[in-house]
């Protein structure tokens, strides 16, 4: 189980610093969910996301009156008109671009030049834990039923926030997205599966949801001319959105480390033609990999970051990390055929570089020559196919290394160099999405 910093350990508290930064009139609480007035109050008060997180955090437990009153026990405080109308000018937020089902829908992208074909591979090292209210939909079963299986985790209950299905799917503590322009695998950090109120897989689903769909949302607003992607602030502000989710009264704690490739195009200087383009955006130690089948090497590996040794950057309760001051974003040129994998820590800390290459390359030819039709399961757009085989097989491959007490791994060697004793491989959540780039024909 990976450690929390000293910092992270505190239990949390409203910060000083933070209840100073919010003027007295502008703190406002409402039971959950927000009545409609409450919702709109808030927005004009607070015009921006980064001003609602900071309020989320740092005001007190009041309630607001059907007449916009503000009432702690015995005092009351009644809007002013000029707090009211302060950013009365504020556009709404754009509706989320989702299909009939309820999932974000790719075809509200720009036309883009190519797209992906993915595929995921999942195994829990322990059943995930059910999310609680309010993000878990009734009817439900019992709270014993667990969100998703240990290998091909798939859920069995919806799960809601602000009154839009979650997206993604959630694999023991680890979450992950596939789509057809952006994928990404989310770590939650374990050890808060020892607090009353931690919850690091509801934070690892809830940063991938918000960050999936603000980069939706963009790509639906542009025109392919003008659509520049910005992933640093798509994911500064699915962290904010989600510290305002889990905030009292939910009040629900975690840490995850985050990792996703957002695909788009730039133009050959030479001849103008368009070539594949892709935004490797990272915190912590989950990891995104390019891997080129054809000739069988590795073209990117995005670097882990740590405080220390089994202890990553991570984004979440008392963390001083955020994505504008930590986050990592690489632009990697790409081909036709190269496959980007999204992985957390259970893949690379049980198979080194070189064996995950080999087994992604491998895969493909296996494929290519008619094995595995039966076994390659795909989500996104394709239903089964060559991506699904190959996340089950690299999937397959960490853990075998994961449950043998005495396989060398990287994990083990790591240990061993900062002086721990450790042998075998590391179990834990193991999260693969595997992504072919390939012209658009959509």
């Amino acid at each position: 189980m990976r450690r929390l910093a000293p910092r992270l350990l505190k239990a949390p508290t409203t910060h000083a610093r933070l209840r100073a930064a919010v003027p007295a009139a502008l703190v406002l609480r409402s039971p959950w969910p927000p009545r409609p007035k409450f919702a709109t109050l808030l927005h004009e008060t607070l015009p921006t996301p980064s001003q609602r997180a900071t309020f989320w955090t740092a005001a007190p437990l009041l309630y607001l009156t059907d007449n916009n009153d503000i009432i702690a026990g015995e005092t009351v405080a009644t809007t002013t008109e000029s707090t009211s109308s302060a950013s009365s000018s504020e556009e709404p937020p754009p509706p989320l671009p989702l299909d009939d089902d309820g999932r974000l829908d790719p075809s509200v992208f720009p036309k883009l030049p190519f797209c992906f074909d993915t595929g995921i591979g999942l195994f829990a090292k322990r059943t995930p834990r059910p999310f609680p209210p309010p993000f878990l939909s009734p009817p439900s079963g019992s709270f014993s039923d667990p969100l998703s299986t240990h290998d091909r985790s798939r859920d069995r209950r919806k799960v809601y926030v602000n009154g839009h299905l979650i997206q993604g799917y959630t694999n023991g503590d680890d979450a992950v997205f596939a789509s057809k322009y952006f994928i990404c695998a989310n770590d939650g950090v374990g050890a808060w599966s020892m607090r009353p109120r931690g919850h690091a897989g509801l934070w690892a689903r809830l940063i991938l949801h918000f960050w999936a769909t603000n980069i939706f949302q963009d790509a639906a607003s542009h025109s392919q001319r003008d659509y520049h992607p910005d992933p640093v602030s798509y994911l500064q502000h699915a962290y904010e959105q989600t510290v305002e989710a889990t905030s009292e009264p939910n009040d629900w704690q975690g840490t995850t480390t985050a990792a996703g490739a957002l695909l788009h195009f730039r133009k050959n200087s030479e001849t103008g033609d368009p070539e594949p383009l892709v935004y490797v955006t990272n915190i912590g130690d989950s990891q995104v990999m390019v891997v080129r089948p054809s000739t069988r090497e590795m073209v990117f590996k995005s670097k882990e970051q740590w405080h220390w040794f089994d202890c990553p950057r991570q984004l979440g309760t008392n963390s001083p990390d955020t994505p504008v001051n930590c986050a990592v974003v690489d632009e990697v040129p790409i081909r036709e055929g190269d496959v980007v994998l999204a992985m957390s820590d259970g893949v690379i800390d049980n198979l080194w570089a070189h064996e995950i290459v080999e087994k992604v390359s491998e895969s493909v030819e296996r494929w290519e020559r008619g094995e595995g039709r039966e076994e390659g399961i795909v989500e996104g757009e394709d239903g089964k196919g060559m991506m699904g085989f190959v996340a089950e097989e690299l999937k397959e491959a960490a853990k075998v290394i994961a449950l043998d007490p005495f396989a060398e791994s990287p994990f083990m060697e790591h240990a061993i160099e900062e002086g721990l004793a450790s042998g075998g491989g590391k179990l834990d959540d193991i999260s693969v999405v595997a992504a072919m780039c390939r012209k658009n024909k959509g």
